[in-house]
């Protein structure tokens, strides 16, 4: 029963993103142009006019492939490495960027990979974000843009978060996806970076600092080292109701939080948390998902200086297209923190 009105919630949550991002129809380059998937996705979000794709490949290839597959592309642009006018132009602003650490002949190699290549249409401000690993590791997708695009000011580390959404519940969950063992400084930048993800999503964020100890209720590295993040967090952001260290518990069940930490501003209302290791992360929005009837949506990545993120290799059209639509949010928020 639970399962229809859950999906419809869901459902009105990319309503809301595709009426946003409608209205300013950023350009999401797709690097991986002959998947079957992403050709279905780009097809649909140009014909739906929310985002303008840009599909990375042989152009006789890509359309080849679409007209197997009975894909209309329309006017879904198409662009090829290897012909592609500004190339040199991009070569020299890749040597730029990366410092020293590739030649004009490195350079060259490296960009006719679609991943550095759709990269670098991002940076050079062709495109306003990529959407990649329908076909490539989460390596392949991310390093790339680690090199060129590079995180934001003050932050070090760039972390991945999950939207678990059921019924008229949004939480936000990091880091699920990217470091395995964050330091007590990598969990404050998480923690910050996570309440600015939440507000993309209409979330007033209420940061709880996981750990299985409330507030010094045990007391070891590990909880020493959360308590450590929720002070740097606290004191980089002021402005946030950030708080911890919280077992899980005290931070979302009001009547558990007046009993373990009644002086805390979160008073069990957390909706957004972060966990002290990415395997605490991955467990624990797996278990929200599966036996708790949340839907996750993610990872996304957050923390550059534009936005990239990351499908699973097990993804379909459907996740292709939603994942546009907030990288496509993301790079309206963005834009608007610029001007």
């Amino acid at each position: 029963m639970n399962k229809p009105r859950r999906n419809r919630k869901v459902s009105d949550l990319f309503r809301n993103i595709q009426e946003q991002v409608k209205r300013h129809q950023p350009t999401i380059v797709l690097p991986e142009g002959t998947d079957e998937r992403i050709l279905e996705a780009a097809a649909n979000l140009a014909k739906d006019e929310v985002v303008k794709p840009i599909l990375v490949g042989n152009v006789a290839d890509v359309q080849a492939r679409a007209s197997e597959l009975n894909i209309d592309l329309g006017s879904v642009e198409i662009i090829d490495p290897k012909s592609y006018e500004a190339f040199d132009d991009m070569v020299h602003a890749f040597v730029e960027r990366r410092k020293g650490k590739e030649t004009e002949e490195t350079a060259r190699e490296k960009l006719v990979d679609v991943n550095y290549f759709g990269t670098m249409l991002v940076y050079t401000g062709v495109a306003d974000g990529l959407v990649s690993g329908a076909a490539h590791s989460t390596g392949d997708t991310v390093r790339p843009a680690l090199q060129i695009i590079k995180t934001q000011p003050g932050i070090k580390r760039t972390s991945g978060v999950f939207i678990m959404v059921k019924e008229d519940q949004k939480l936000v969950f990091a880091d699920c996806a990217i470091n395995i063992a964050p330091t007590a400084e990598d969990l404050a930048e998480i923690a910050v970076a996570t309440a600015e993800t939440a507000k993309v999503f209409d979330i007033d964020p209420k940061v709880a600092m996981l750990s299985f100890s409330t507030k010094g209720s045990a007391v070891s590295p590990e909880t020493e080292k959360v308590a450590e993040a929720t002070k740097l967090a606290q004191e980089a952001r002021s402005d946030l109701v950030i708080d911890g260290e919280f077992q899980f518990d005290a931070a979302f069940v009001p009547a558990v939080a007046q009993k373990k930490a009644p002086e805390s501003p979160l008073k069990g209302e957390a909706n957004v948390f972060v966990f002290p290791s990415l395997e605490s992360g991955n467990i624990g929005y797996k278990i929200a998902q599966r036996l708790g009837g949340y839907e996750a949506i993610g990872p996304i990545l957050q923390g550059l200086n534009q936005p990239v993120n990351d499908l699973s290799r097990g993804c379909n059209a459907s996740d292709v297209y939603k994942l546009s639509l907030i990288t496509a949010l993301q790079a309206i928020n963005q834009k608007g923190d610029n001007n």
